[in-house]
């Protein structure tokens, strides 16, 4: 137990300190450039997921494909897939960012397909009978019922992003994950929890953030804690 507090009170210290929070390797600018790493990430990878979701779930055309591919993404390493595109590519952000959107896809490209097909067929139905055309069908019906799931799959793409772009630090970049890999190098193992504390911190900001956003943006009625994984 002793153990424990002497680390939460170096820890502390650690993130207390006036020193860790100025130049270009303290919090401020190791936070920026994470947050960077994943909100580009996370804007890519929603483009993709959002699209391909969307459609599949609107036509039923090509969802075994969907699901096929989704699959295969999540069994690939992230920090595989990072060495494996430094490799082809060189150093520089490009493998990071491959690495974070194959990570992210395939939360956002599930949970919104599923969300569009999980859609009553008589709302769709009860949509073409007033005269909607396909794409307000999707928009004004399929979307608006399908929201709690398109949001959890943000949620839990946008939570691994953010705890594992920690592997930009891997190839020589910067970001939260610096203050990791630069504490185990120097066995110094105050650096490495603080880093990581901070990462845990920005993953839990995030749940808060997408936890409000369903509370504003889901109807009421949708609101049931949502099951997919």
């Amino acid at each position: 137990m002793n153990d424990f507090l002497n680390q939460v009170r170096l820890v502390w210290e650690w993130l207390t300190s006036t020193q860790q929070w100025h130049g270009d390797e303290g919090i401020p600018q190791r936070l920026l450039e994470h947050l960077t790493y994943s909100g580009v990430a996370l804007l890519f990878a929603a483009l993709i997921g959002l699209t391909f979701g969307l459609l599949v779930g609107h036509t039923g055309r090509g969802a075994f494909a969907v699901a096929s591919v989704a699959n295969l993404a999540r069994a690939i390493p992230t920090f595989g897939l990072v060495v494996l595109v430094v490799t082809l590519a060189g150093l520089s952000t490009t493998p990071v960012l491959v690495a974070l959107v194959a990570l992210a896809v395939p939360p956002i490209l599930i949970n919104t397909f599923e969300g569009v097909r999980g859609v009553d067929p008589a709302s769709r139905d009860a949509a073409r009978g007033v005269g909607m055309t396909e794409w307000e069908v999707l928009v004004r019906v399929e979307v608006p019922m399908a929201l709690p799931l398109i949001l959890l799959g943000l949620r839990i793409a946008a939570i691994q992003v953010v705890a594992t772009a920690t592997v930009a630090a891997y190839p020589g970049l910067g970001g939260l994950g610096r203050f990791i890999v630069d504490g185990l190098s120097r066995n110094d193992y105050q650096l490495v929890i603080g880093g990581s504390a901070i990462v845990v911190v920005l993953a839990l900001v995030v749940q808060i953030v997408f936890t409000v956003l369903r509370r504003v943006i889901v109807s009421p009625g949708l609101r049931a804690p949502a099951s997919r994984p």
